[in-house]
């Protein structure tokens, strides 16, 4: 089905092959790098330093993105930059919350001119490919699934404080890419849809980073047989790799999307030159694909439909251990029980969102539910479609009608499915989803009151196949049905024309920004202090710690525009006496800086051998160790909590992605990597101490001197590693988050 190849690869005569010495200089051969040079500089320290055609954020992230951008001298948007709300359309812990934080969206985008897109109206990514790809283009967005490359464009997912760095004139800088093929065969058979590819995908390179923060180039004869909707579905996913960004060749098919979207200029043909040269290819056989689905929790944990017939007892076993090791055994999750002879029954199916609400998705469930019913017991079938102008297509050719007559509820274009604050399972229950992840808890349920649920993920086609079967999980490719008409490619903006305000160029500095009474300014951050005594909130020794677990998704993020109070929610689904500790370390700094030495700390430090006291110019900050933490979500919030509660630091073996190690970095916070082969020995409670940190990071040390002090007194030297800091991250780290270090540009 796929196979991988770790060395470097040359495209010659259309053909990949491996590598020989006449491949020399064919890097810059790939598309991508050719984008990247288009879009960049090289900077002082070498890196790439790179301008974005086009920003996108939703109603989780841009409130944020705009106050620190407004604070910092902000007066009009340099480039396109749409706000969507289709995250918090429903307010799940009542009040005008998630209501007021849309007039604030609204009034950004008159003041500084950009696209506001009210609720309901489009998902952020379904309104990024139909208004603003562009085939060359580069999108970023506040959002981990900003992903188009299926349309020529490279879109990536950073934290809100990238955004404002291009807001303000500032550019993206990263250590120049590796580049990865994957090379399409072959064509999809009926029945297997975008996510099995994804998933089949997800799993063979996710677990041993073969893509991570790398670019995945799309390319291949097999590029031909997929539809457009087919080839998104495939490129949102990506994320789930752990890739920087993606893109494909071009075609017809593509110079088409951009003709029926009414911006035919809009399209160029994308191609890898001969010679090109890659650093590993990945092998997608397309015609051997089957039916997938995703375990929870992770989309990695790929398994086809006929394993997973032939051997459910073991496959749910071993994720009920999952779950029991992820609650650390507080809550049990039962699934075996949704064995009927043999077969698994599922309790929900959702199909919606950036990956799964796509036309050609919701038109193949539609045609396998026609003549067809969901059956009247638990099973319930919700479908979400993706934009105004695609539900306008869905209505005006039936589809939408066969839906509802199978039983199926068709809803409003809404993300919420996929992060847990819409169609939340019920406890113990098990849901069959194509959404972006199936994360621990993501789906909505709250280990700390009782409640545990579980996501496996699957592709539209097969989850309509056991819509039809009353949740019986049944495979696609097992079912007769009659494949949709050919779309007719019909792309109707009027509600964007009659609804969305679209702003650009027309920036009002007369127009106040509206706020209401749960936007609060960020809190005063403290710059780097000389010396930093940290002490240890939250020892996690889980293989991947996600951002969902640094800060639940779901009704929380309510609490997006107020820091203080979403840091309340800060690992409270994985160690919920995580705020607890931060802000004792916190109250700590705070009686040091008023000149009262806590006996704590003191003690800690003569435990260190460090005589007469608290050395002057020492700060005293929280900090997480986990081992490899911030997978998924590109949310800022997953480390901004954290530095609101007083953390100065985190300590890992390796981040999951690039983009939660720059959030760490945009606020404040130490990324510290661990030597290889080190161990940590730490708990919970014990003491890192950092003597002359702000002289090493400012004389740009690598790897600093640190003390471990455990609580019962013992202590060791240990070398901590702050490896790959470009200068402006060191500066922001100096002056203790990104907002300071503007603000010290200005002053």
């Amino acid at each position: 089905m796929i196979r991988l190849h770790s060395g470097k690869i040359s495209v010659r005569g259309g053909r990949p092959a491996p590598a020989d010495a006449s491949a020399a200089g064919g890097a810059g051969r790939t598309i991508s790098s050719r984008m990247l040079a288009a879009h960049g500089t090289k900077s002082a320290n070498g890196a790439l330093a790179v301008k974005f055609d086009a920003l996108v954020s939703h109603d989780i992230t841009y409130v944020g993105v705009i106050q620190t951008a407004s604070a910092s001298g902000l007066e009009r948007f340099p480039v396109p930059y749409a706000l969507t709300n289709c995250h918090n359309s429903l307010c799940a812990v009542g009040g005008t919350i998630n209501a007021d934080d849309h007039l604030f969206g609204l009034s950004a985008a008159r003041r500084f001119g950009g696209a506001y897109v009210p609720p309901n109206m489009a998902v952020i990514h379904q309104y990024a490919r139909e208004e603003m790809a562009a085939c060359g283009a580069m999108i970023l967005g506040s959002d981990s699934h900003t992903r188009y490359g299926a349309l020529g464009t490279m879109g990536v997912g950073e934290g809100g404080p990238e955004l404002v760095r291009q807001l303000l004139g500032d550019k993206w800088e990263i250590p120049a890419p590796e580049t990865v093929l994957v090379w399409l065969t072959g064509a999809p058979r009926k029945g297997v849809g975008p996510h099995d590819v994804a998933i089949a995908l997800c799993g063979a390179v996710y677990k041993n980073g073969f893509a991570k923060n790398k670019i995945l180039e799309f390319a291949g004869p097999g590029v031909a047989a997929l539809d457009i909707d087919f080839r998104i579905g495939i490129d949102v996913m990506t994320t789930e790799t752990a890739c920087l960004s993606s893109i494909w060749e071009t075609d017809g098919a593509v110079e088409e999307f951009y003709a029926v979207h009414g911006r035919p200029d809009d399209y160029r043909a994308l191609s890898i030159e001969d010679g090109a040269v890659y650093d590993g290819m990945i092998e997608i056989d397309l015609s051997s694909v089957e039916p997938m689905a995703a375990m929870p929790f992770h989309p990695s944990e790929a398994v086809t439909l006929r394993e997973l017939r032939e051997n459910a007892g073991d496959i749910l076993r071993e994720t009920e251990k999952r779950a029991e090791s992820i609650t650390g055994g507080r809550v049990k999750l039962h699934l075996a029980d949704k064995l009927e002879n043999g077969r698994i029954r599922v309790q929900q199916g959702v199909i919606a969102g950036c990956a799964g609400g796509l036309y050609g998705n919701i038109a193949e469930a539609a045609a396998i539910l026609a003549g067809r019913g969901t059956g009247n017991g638990e099973f319930e079938l919700a479908v979400y479609p993706p934009s105004a102008p695609v539900d306008l297509e869905i209505t005006r050719g039936g589809i939408r009608a066969a839906l509802c007559e199978a039983g199926a509820v068709v809803k409003p274009c809404f993300c919420g499915p996929c992060f847990g604050a819409g169609d939340v399972p019920a406890n113990d229950t098990l849901s069959a989803r194509h959404t972006t992840r199936n994360f621990p808890n993501r789906e909505g349920s709250k280990p700390g009151d009782g409640q545990l649920a579980a996501v496996m993920l699957m592709d539209a086609r097969s989850i309509a196949a056991t819509a039809a079967n009353g949740g019986i999980v049944t495979p696609a490719d097992e079912m007769e049905y009659e494949s949709p008409a050919p779309r007719r490619r019909e792309y109707d903006r009027k509600p964007y024309e009659r609804r969305v305000y679209c702003g650009f160029g027309k920036a009002d500095p007369s127009v106040p920004l509206r706020y209401g009474p749960n936007i609060v300014p960020w809190p005063e951050i403290p710059a780097m202090p000389e010396n930093l005594l940290l002490r240890l909130a939250s020892v996690l020794h889980d293989p991947v710690t996600t951002t969902d677990e640094l800060i639940p998704s779901g009704e929380t993020s309510s609490y997006r525009s107020n820091p203080l109070r979403l840091a309340e929610f800060a690992l409270s689904r994985r160690d919920p006496g995580y705020v607890e500790r931060a802000r004792a370390a916190k109250a700590m700094d705070k009686s040091l800086a008023a000149g009262n030495v806590p006996p704590e700390a003191e003690a800690a430090l003569a435990a260190a051998g460090i005589a007469g006291g608290v050395p002057a110019g020492t700060g005293i900050a929280s900090v997480i160790f986990a081992e490899k933490p911030g997978d998924g979500s590109a949310r800022e919030q997953a480390a901004s909590c954290q530095r609101v509660l007083g953390g100065g630091a985190n300590i890992c073996r390796e981040f999951a992605t690039k983009r939660y190690r720059s959030n760490c970095v945009n606020w404040g916070m130490l990324p510290f990597t661990l030597p290889a082969g080190a161990e940590f020995g730490l708990e919970t409670g014990d003491w890192v101490w950092l003597p002359g940190i702000r002289k090493a990071v400012e004389g740009g040390a690598e790897s600093v001197r640190a003390v471990f002090i455990a609580k019962d007194g013992g202590a060791r030297e240990a070398e901590l590693l702050l490896k790959g800091l470009s200068p402006e991250e060191r500066r922001i780290l100096l002056a203790g988050c990104l907002m300071n270090a503007y603000a010290q540009r200005a002053g």
